[in-house]
């Protein structure tokens, strides 16, 4: 349903060009769940963003396609991508406070959605699909009135799934969807994902730091490391058989509950300069297991096992 053939992204800053995203392909079949996973400032929001073409004015398109059925967003006019969102692609933006309209209803801003998406919908549905979309979020239809500080940061959640759905897209693209939540509510908030999911056959992006979240929710992760894809493939090979350095050491990061208790085991130093990226491997200051040719040339994804690839000179060696 979904490909991303070398994306490549840049921002104009006072500092420099910096290099958001570089060569990235990823693909995403119907009613498939991707995680997208890595340190913050690693690529991931910009990657998902650039698919419904939501990016920031200082953003440029340095090289590379979206395909959704077949066609190239990019090269679709602003007016055809109104089209496309919304009604084919949506988005859970990270935080809801932010993106929700403090001075509208939560039905209000649902029913805006819709009425500006589908003009022939009449008032009466609108009205009857939106209490709907609030049920089956879990929201009572007797707190649509309500205005987003009336909710929790739970149920503000909740209705920002209820308006991602609101015009039955196919595609859902979900950017920290359960940050500042407290545990219980995170669990309820994943419960509820994964629910829709299976009842909507809804294809998603999932984008979280919390890898633990990943592994309960997705179908496929994608890594990324300064902008870079390091590592590709389904959720059980991938953590069970990290190929990638960096995917190993962001593992060791997390802690295990099933296991003895003990600190867990930082990644040290910090990611690279998107501005100023070195030659070679962008992991190789921080890599344990880092080799000379890692300076002078970026490692190109490799295979690791069934429809799981990872970007390392290592996984050379052992072929």
């Amino acid at each position: 349903m979904l490909e991303i053939k070398n994306l490549s992204i840049q921002f104009t800053s006072l500092m420099g060009t910096v290099k958001a995203v570089q060569d990235v392909s990823l693909s995403l079949k119907e009613g498939e769940v991707l995680g997208l996973a890595g340190e913050s400032g690693c690529g991931k929001t910009t990657t998902a963003l650039s698919i419904p073409r939501l990016l920031p004015r200082n953003a440029t398109i340095a090289g590379g396609q979206i395909l959704f059925d077949g066609e190239d967003l990019f090269s679709r006019s602003e007016e055809e991508m109104e089209k496309v969102r919304w009604r084919q692609i949506s988005v859970v933006f990270q935080g809801a406070m932010n993106a929700l309209n403090p001075v509208m209803t939560i039905e209000s801003q649902i029913l805006e959605a819709i009425s500006h998406h589908e003009p022939m919908t009449s008032k009466k549905d609108a009205h009857r699909r939106t209490l709907e979309l609030l049920d089956r979020v879990g929201i009572s239809s007797n707190r649509a009135s309500n205005f987003p500080h009336e909710f929790s940061g739970g149920m503000r959640q909740r209705a920002m799934i209820a308006m991602a759905l609101a015009c039955n897209p196919r595609l859902v693209i979900a950017d920290e969807p359960i940050t500042a939540l407290d545990v219980m509510v995170q669990a309820q908030i994943l419960t509820l994902i994964k629910r829709l999911g299976d009842e909507l056959n809804l294809a998603m992006i999932l984008i979280s730091h919390d890898l633990s979240v990943i592994a309960e929710t997705c179908d496929r992760v994608a890594i990324m490391y300064a902008g870079r894809l390091v590592e590709d493939g389904p959720v059980e090979s991938v953590f069970n058989q990290p190929a990638h350095p960096y995917t190993q050491a962001l593992l060791r990061a997390f802690p295990n509950i099933h296991k003895e208790r003990q600190f867990v085991a930082g990644i040290p130093g910090n990611p690279p300069s998107l501005v100023h990226l070195p030659t070679g491997c962008a992991f190789y200051a921080r890599c344990s297991q880092r080799m000379d040719k890692c300076t002078r040339t970026d490692p190109p994804m490799v295979v690791s096992g069934t429809d799981h690839k990872a970007a390392c000179f290592l996984l050379d060696d052992i072929q």
